[in-house]
């Protein structure tokens, strides 16, 4: 079973990505992964400026993880879903 972000290993579950390949640099990467366009980079500072995406900086770059950002999205379909009721 293989995934963008995790492996498989053999009895041991699912193991994340290698740490290179699950960091996303910049806010051009960012609104690729998450808008599927780079020129929503906009809407990326406008989510960090409300506190709202879970990023960190790595000297003067915004950066993000994959992982992080799947379960995030995760995260919030579910509470999207609570909060109308929905299963």
């Amino acid at each position: 079973m293989t995934d963008r972000n995790m492996t498989y290993v053999r009895n041991q579950g699912p193991a994340l990505a290698p740490l290179h390949d699950d960091i996303l640099h910049g806010a051009a990467e960012l609104a690729e992964f998450l808008y599927g366009q780079q020129g929503r980079r906009r809407a990326i500072y406008h989510l960090i400026e409300k506190g709202q995406l879970p990023v960190f900086w790595l000297g003067s770059t915004i950066c993000g993880r994959r992982s992080t950002l799947l379960a995030w999205i995760k995260e919030q379909e579910a509470r999207a879903s609570h909060t109308r009721g929905v299963a």
